[in-house]
């Protein structure tokens, strides 16, 4: 198995933290993103290449699964061995241990036997407890009595708690972020499918429902939940608008009212699965795989129709996978942002014919805890006791779009936001997006490149030897100058696009000298645009120059003698 560039850099940072600092590390990868490639491959690594023992804990059945498949799919010779209740397991004395936490929290001693581990990996970390001695913390200090070098690692896609902020400090289990890649970053590089979202009609009023421990008190928020009107109005929502949708996972505030929305799905004449807790084991495997449309957990000889929609009571949320999922219903308001994250994140992953999914969030849920992508940021000023953290974003009274609270109109509808106080209006169905307010914004534009030029840039004030870039100056429309900084002599993502950019426009290599790259350029040896697409957002003051159309790429070219002097900017677009 081959990872991705990102995944090979999140394996990296763990060996230079790990060569360099003492304390334990954070990898962070948004759902969808592959942890498990990633865990996978510290693991195999641990065991082959320095002789030592790995072991991986998690609390969720299906994790522990995906772990196992992502180890034998790196190296089938790998020696992995499982201890989980769940999966029926209890292996000790293999090079690798998957585990179940509820299985070995108290077992440490015996499974190090003779041979402890060097390496923990902790599956979504965010469930270590910050205060107290959980079942984590009990068996991560049995097994530092056992090895007190034993390394931790923990990888999560949420990295933080609304009610304490982030998981890791100075006090915690885990002390620091060693590598962070966003939601936004994998969209744009393909790897995370886009959400779209709806707001409806019907929105579940939690103004009377008291809280406890930082949520909602249970019954009572499925009592304001489960009241007939609400509950229909939501299924008729819901049916509308994913009519055109493959597969509609919807989350419900408790067991009452999830099967009250099954219900109503049915009547309206299509089948809705129903799980929870309590689903028998046989069932939820049959609904599963009728869901994924795999035919998985049914009886030999038994087949059944796909099933469109299913409805779930805190159960498919951490771990389940179903990359078919375009359509996300909210149903359930919840004061955890990591929940919140994790039903919206339900959707990301990619799937042939779905360019992006639906989030119909009748919770308010988005307006509660802001844009996914921007949770860490919150997390972060809680920690900080910087305010309350409050989300970065106001709905807008006319259309119901989200907008940064810095927008004098809305983008979408160009709704002019007269005073702070302004009472909204009533609810009604619209466009919101359950990322940050950028792209609501966006605007582009395809143009046809009359003229170009490239010149070396160095950013000005900058230090004796410091990287240079290649400027490229697009002359667009009525004498329209567009331009973009190719980062020919930087490192790391600047120069992993640089030379993206390079391999679409030249059979050879970048050079690594940006007064090359210009010469190779100014002499045709780069492919010549014909049309660019260029991106408007509020609040940035560059337009960025997103897709080109260019000519075939040539075969040969000739150097010039002469070199063109470097350009100074006081700012550059990075």
């Amino acid at each position: 198995m081959r990872l991705r560039q990102y995944q090979l850099d999140a394996v990296d940072a763990v060996y230079e933290h790990a060569r360099t600092k003492t304390t334990n590390p954070v990898v962070v990868v948004p759902t969808a993103g592959g942890k498990t490639p990633i865990l996978a491959t510290l693991c195999a690594d641990t065991a082959r290449r320095w002789g030592g023992r790995a072991i991986v804990v998690s609390h969720v059945k299906e994790l522990l699964q995906q772990a196992c498949d992502k180890l034998h799919t790196i190296d089938p010779t790998l020696d992995v061995g499982v201890y989980s209740a769940g999966l029926g397991r209890r292996d000790t004395e293999h090079a690798v241990l998957v585990a179940g936490i509820q299985s070995v929290y108290q077992r440490a001693y015996e499974l190090c036997g003779d041979r402890p581990f060097n390496v923990v990996i902790v599956d979504e970390a965010h469930l270590i407890p910050r205060d107290g001695d959980g079942m984590y913390r009990q068996f991560l200090s049995d097994l530092r009595t056992c090895n007190p070098t034993v390394r931790i690692v923990g990888l999560t896609a949420t990295p933080f708690r609304l009610d304490s902020g982030l998981i890791y400090g100075p006090d915690c289990m885990l002390q620091e972020v060693c590598f962070e890649v966003g939601i936004r970053e994998l969209i744009q590089q393909g790897y995370l499918c886009p959400p779209v979202s709806k707001a409806g009609t019907t929105k579940i009023d939690t103004s009377g429902v008291k809280i406890r421990g930082g949520e909602f008190i249970a019954a009572d928020l499925e009592t304001a939940a489960n009241k007939d009107a609400i509950v229909t109005n939501a299924c008729a929502e819901i049916a509308g608008y994913a009519s055109d949708r493959k597969s509609v996972l919807i989350f419900a505030s408790g067991v009452a009212h999830g099967r009250h929305v099954a219900k109503v799905i049915g009547e309206t004449g299509h089948e809705c699965g129903f799980i929870c807790g309590e689903t028998p084991a046989d069932e939820r495997r049959n609904l599963i795989g009728r869901f994924r449309g795999t035919q998985e957990g049914l009886l030999p000889g038994v087949e059944a129709s796909r099933l469109k929609y299913l409805v779930n009571v805190n159960v498919l949320t951490t771990g389940f996978d179903a990359p078919e999922t375009d359509c996300i219903a909210i149903l359930r308001p919840t004061m955890s942002a990591g929940l919140y994250y994790q039903m919206v994140g339900r959707g990301f992953r990619l799937s042939d014919g779905k360019p992006n999914f639906l989030v119909l969030d009748f919770g308010d849920n988005v307006l509660r805890h802001g844009p996914v992508d921007l949770l860490s940021e919150r997390a972060h000023k809680i920690s900080a006791g910087r305010g309350d953290g409050s989300p970065a974003v106001k709905e807008c009274p006319n259309c119901h779009a989200f907008c940064s609270p810095g927008y004098a109109r809305c983008q979408d509808c160009m709704y002019e936001f007269v005073r702070p106080d302004e009472p909204k209006h009533d609810a009604t169905a619209s466009d919101a997006s359950v990322l940050s307010p950028g792209p609501v914004a966006v605007r582009e534009a395809e143009l046809d490149v009359r003229d170009v030029s490239y010149s070396v840039h160095v950013k000005a004030g900058a230090s004796q030897g410091a990287p240079r870039s290649m400027r490229v100056d697009y002359v667009v429309g009525m004498g329209q100058l567009v331009s973009e900084w190719i980062c020919v002599e930087h490192d790391g993502f600047a120069l992993d696009k640089a030379i993206a950019w390079w391999k679409k426009r030249s059979h050879d290599s970048m050079p690594a000298d940006a007064t090359m790259a210009v010469r190779i350029a100014e002499a045709g040896g780069l492919a010549v645009p014909l049309r660019i697409t260029v991106q408007s957002k509020p609040g940035e003051r560059w337009d960025r120059v997103v897709k080109h159309v260019l000519s075939p790429i040539p075969e040969c070219f000739a150097l010039p003698t002469e070199i063109e002097e470097p350009d100074t900017d006081d700012e550059i677009p990075f």
